[in-house]
């Protein structure tokens, strides 16, 4: 158990310590659209909404499927008829 602790607690400081270099990009992305004045500021937030959106269909998509398989289990445990 303390094991565990001490690979979580170094995997954690290891990322929080080398996460800095990736919090410029962003501002990098910001200045790159706005020198530019055609509309490649509105295709750059399209595309991080795309990206954005699907780990979390996946993960809705992922609990749906795992709580009806629950459900029906528990109901074929219980002696319910399952639909």
């Amino acid at each position: 158990m303390k094991s565990k602790f001490l690979i979580l607690s170094a995997a954690f400081l290891l990322f929080f310590f080398w996460s800095e270099p990736f919090f410029a990009q962003c501002s990098m992305c910001r200045a790159v659209v706005e020198s530019n004045e055609s509309n490649t500021g509105e295709g750059l937030n399209n595309g991080i909404l795309y990206l954005m959106g699907f780990p979390y269909i996946i993960m809705i998509t992922l609990g749906i499927i795992i709580f009806r398989k629950v459900y029906r289990d528990n109901r074929k445990f219980r002696g319910e008829p399952v639909s």
